[in-house]
């Protein structure tokens, strides 16, 4: 690649992660379902026009910051990952990880959930969705990795199967956990069940599974 072509790109990148930033700002000011291209346009301090070069409608833009979202994740992941761990306790602290995320990243957490919910079955991916594919793969690899680390240092249990499949079934768990703290809290609290114990529970069960007998 020349040097103008590489200037060009790194000016291309620049301008995403500028529109991304005043998405990410925008949502969290007006509401994932109720913020609009303008106001992003608005915010971002760019044409209209332009704005569609970058992301061709809202839905696209979702992508954008879903794959934004998988970058995160999997940074928060693979830091675990470097800690001198066995990949039972690896797993676990994904897990809290992975709820942690959906707290502090509340506009990040929602665009990957519309990601999942609105990935287009039976077609292939292209531009946005191709990324959050791709990232999406690359924060289940930090899972794998964590799995792969317990079958071999005897936390976990050696007869897992499909280590992609344990990393989705692991996912689903959790999100659906993170999904109920944030729809039915009210109704745990009135049981006198904090959401810290539903995570812990959670965790304790669904890792429970993977240790040797």
């Amino acid at each position: 690649m020349s040097e103008l072509a590489t200037r060009r790109q790194e000016e291309k990148d620049r301008r995403r992660d500028e529109i991304l930033d005043a998405a990410a700002e925008t949502a969290a000011q007006h509401g994932m379902a109720d913020f609009t291209m303008d106001q992003v346009a608005r915010k971002a301090r760019l044409s209209r026009a332009l704005l569609y070069v970058y992301f061709t409608d809202k839905h696209d833009l979702l992508l954008g910051l879903a794959d934004r979202a998988n970058a995160k994740l999997q940074l928060r992941f693979a830091a675990i990952n470097a800690r001198k761990l066995n990949g039972l306790k690896k797993i676990q602290n994904m897990g809290r990880a992975y709820v942690a995320f959906a707290e502090e990243e509340p506009v990040y957490f929602e665009a990957m959930a519309h990601y999942v919910a609105h990935f287009a079955d039976g077609e292939t991916p292209q531009g946005n969705e191709l990324r959050c594919m791709e990232g999406g793969t690359k924060v289940h690899g930090e899972i794998i990795a964590a799995l792969e680390a317990g079958r071999k240092d005897g936390s976990l249990r050696r007869d897992l199967g499909n280590p992609m499949l344990m990393s989705f079934t692991l996912w689903a768990f959790m999100h659906g956990v993170v999904q109920l703290i944030a729809t039915k809290g009210a109704a745990f609290q009135f049981f006198g069940i904090r959401s810290e114990q539903l995570v812990e529970q959670a965790l304790s069960l669904c890792t429970r599974s993977l240790q040797k007998e």
